[in-house]
């Protein structure tokens, strides 16, 4: 996929949970972080975050959803658990975009949720943590890239093999202890 994605967190307190989000948007290759109306001291965040993404990519801290600033034609894609949200698994993601996640306990602003371009939720029984959430929508973003290609189908019997390949039954390893 060619383009670009930020991540970022609304309303958030807990400086090791968006130490998290971060650590895994530099892994993901993220091309920036930020944080809107978050209690987030770097310091604190870098327990988790061993990565140090504030030094790595550019990191935008705004007061509120009115401060944000996203370049030209990226989209501002919600993560956030309603019912009328599309489930991650359906999901196209834009070439440039900006995933936004809510705080721990609470749910993104009505005023976040008005300025989102596409709100999605991932398809759980109930919210997870915000690290998580993160981590999950940046994999499904690099799985649906296309970068990979299809999977392999693995075969399940010998009769499933073409002829000419030898077929090795999985072996139990013993653990003695």
């Amino acid at each position: 996929m060619r383009g670009y994605f930020g991540i970022g967190v609304e309303r958030i307190s807990k400086p090791m949970n968006v130490g998290s989000v971060f650590r895994t948007a530099n892994a993901f290759g993220a091309s920036f972080v930020f944080t809107i109306n978050a209690h987030y001291a770097v310091r604190q965040g870098n327990r988790s975050d061993t990565s140090h993404t504030s030094e790595a990519l550019p990191f935008y801290e705004w007061d509120s959803v009115g401060d944000l600033v996203l370049p030209k034609g990226c989209r501002l894609v919600g993560v956030e658990f309603l019912d009328d949200a599309v489930e991650l698994p359906r999901y196209r993601h834009p070439s440039a975009a900006a995933y936004l996640l809510g705080p721990e306990r609470g749910s993104l602003s009505p005023e976040v949720l008005e300025r989102c371009d596409e709100v999605i939720k991932i398809p759980t029984r109930f919210c997870i943590n915000v690290a998580l959430a993160g981590a999950l929508v940046m994999y499904d973003r690099l799985l649906s890239s296309g970068r990979f290609g299809e999977r392999p189908v693995v075969p399940a019997t010998p009769a499933q093999l073409p002829r000419d390949e030898e077929w090795v039954a999985p072996t139990k390893k013993s653990h003695s202890g």
